[in-house]
């Protein structure tokens, strides 16, 4: 099992639920930050890359515990789709995304005192055709804007919308929890 605490650095209650369900110790601290991140980088590196600047912005003491980041991108093709601004704009990325394959992207950083290792994980989502009346009620009943792609794969569009998904389901809500795991058993 894990021994060290872990600190999650994640304002995400949705993070916050897929930690506790490892069974390991942790506690959470919120960074607010600019998410922003260079023009050149495409696809997992943007993830990559925003997972270590959230580490390197954080400053407090780690002691003897695990300093976790991360962050989760939606790509389609080679376009970056961060979280929505406004309705208009998640009802318009849904519209995107319907009928076609994106893939989700979580970058992690691991931090302590003297270590660190990042990665980045990698799943294929593939949405059915939606409707403008799914799309429609999905934006204006739940809570697109917290979310990369402005949707939950967890919530009432991931249910009706989703044909298939190739990787980690979990992935897709922002943390890959076995890669995590598995990344935390040798840290």
């Amino acid at each position: 099992m894990i021994s060290k605490k872990i600190i999650l650095c994640s304002q995400s209650p949705r993070r916050r639920h897929l930690l506790a369900g490892l069974d390991v110790d942790f506690e959470t601290d919120a960074l607010d930050m600019d998410e922003s991140f260079p023009n050149h980088l495409v696809k997992g590196e943007v993830a990559y890359w925003l997972a270590e600047k959230k580490s390197t912005t954080y400053t407090k003491p780690l002691g003897d515990k695990i300093l976790l980041t991360c962050d989760t991108i939606v790509c389609l093709g080679n376009e970056v789709i961060n979280k929505p601004q406004d309705l208009a704009e998640a009802t318009a990325m849904i519209e995107k995304l319907s009928g076609r394959m994106h893939e989700v992207y979580t970058g992690v950083c691991l931090r302590t005192q003297t270590k660190q290792t990042t990665f980045t994980v990698c799943t294929k989502v593939y949405f059915k055709p939606l409707t403008e009346h799914e799309i429609s009620y999905y934006v204006n009943t739940y809570k697109p804007m917290d979310k990369a792609g402005a949707y939950g794969i967890q919530e009432w569009l991931g249910y009706i919308g989703i044909d298939k998904i190739e990787g980690c389901y979990y992935n897709v809500m922002g943390l890959p929890l076995s890669k995590i795991y598995e990344e935390l058993l040798t840290f």
